[in-house]
């Protein structure tokens, strides 16, 4: 999200890979979920019962003890519209859903308010399978992004320490789904950015699944379970991997910005909600 951008010319890499077919079987007898078989050959596996999750059960505002808010409208890097508030008007918990909303409403200087939740802290992670099943809001200026950062930024400021994105989408672009990682190696400030996309037409009428599965080896994002980009670990150091460290989850709705904004805003598009029906998170196995 920080910095973020269009990918231009990417492209899906649904046939490097296949997903194995045990995972029913053998593997939910065990107790664990294998994942895709990394270049290496290794096997690696998940657990099936997620370890940190939030079902959004609980109504009124989000679980503080798994998520704070991030607020401020300073621009957050992209030159972004909203001020981001703790607001229960911006996020709130009803009928099992967690709801982010941008509203048009002046703040502090700001034309928009909205809200960015957080893990970090409360929420971190070295490895393992992530799932957000998610309804996202539409109408153009929309940007919303379930994502992750570093934690311990061990090497360093972004890009240096890394960025997984589920999932971002931009409503001047309706159901493109982009998911993206970003290293000192690979970001779009050099022109060499790693991400793909995939088209899910009713990304704003239907909740989906958003998912990562990351290992020692590579790092892989779906999209109701269908692979969408690989990202290997290629072993060249920190630069191109700086995946070896605990990362933690935001969740956001952005207004505007150097590419939700790119095509302008359009004012009836808000109040723009993007709803999370769970986040969960599978161990790797062994980890």
């Amino acid at each position: 999200m920080k910095g973020v951008r269009p990918v231009g010319n990417t492209v899906l890499l649904c046939a490097a890979l296949q997903v194995s077919a045990a995972l029913a079987g053998d593997a939910a007898a065990t107790g664990v979920v294998e994942a895709a078989r990394p270049d290496t050959g290794k096997q690696w596996a998940f657990e099936s019962t997620p370890a940190w999750r939030d079902e959004f059960d609980q109504p009124g505002p989000p679980d503080s003890s798994k998520w704070r808010f991030q607020q401020g409208g300073h621009g957050w890097g992209n030159h972004e519209l909203q001020q981001y508030t703790d607001s229960s008007h911006n996020a709130f918990v009803e009928n099992g859903v967690l709801n982010i909303v941008a509203r048009k409403q002046k703040r502090q200087g700001m034309d928009y308010t909205s809200a960015r939740l957080t893990s970090n802290k409360q929420g971190d992670f070295l490895y393992g399978r992530f799932e957000i099943r998610a309804k996202l809001p539409g109408g153009r200026g929309t940007w919303p992004a379930l994502w992750m950062l570093p934690t311990d930024k061990v090497y360093g400021e972004w890009p240096k320490s890394g960025e997984i994105d589920l999932m971002e989408h931009v409503g001047f672009d309706p159901g493109r789904i982009h998911i993206t990682m970003h290293t000192e190696a690979y970001n779009h400030r050099i022109n060499t950015q790693r991400g793909a996309t995939r088209v899910v037409a009713d990304a704003m009428d239907g909740f989906h699944v958003y998912r990562t599965d990351w290992t020692p080896d590579a790092i892989r994002g779906y999209v109701d379970d269908q692979l969408v980009l690989e990202f290997p670990n290629e072993g060249s150091g920190p630069k191109a991997w700086p995946f070896d460290q605990r990362f933690h989850f935001l969740m956001n709705v952005a207004v505007g910005g150097d590419w939700g904004g790119k095509e302008g805003v359009d004012d009836n598009s808000f109040p723009a909600t993007l709803q999370v029906d769970y986040v969960r998170v599978y161990p790797l196995v062994g980890r």
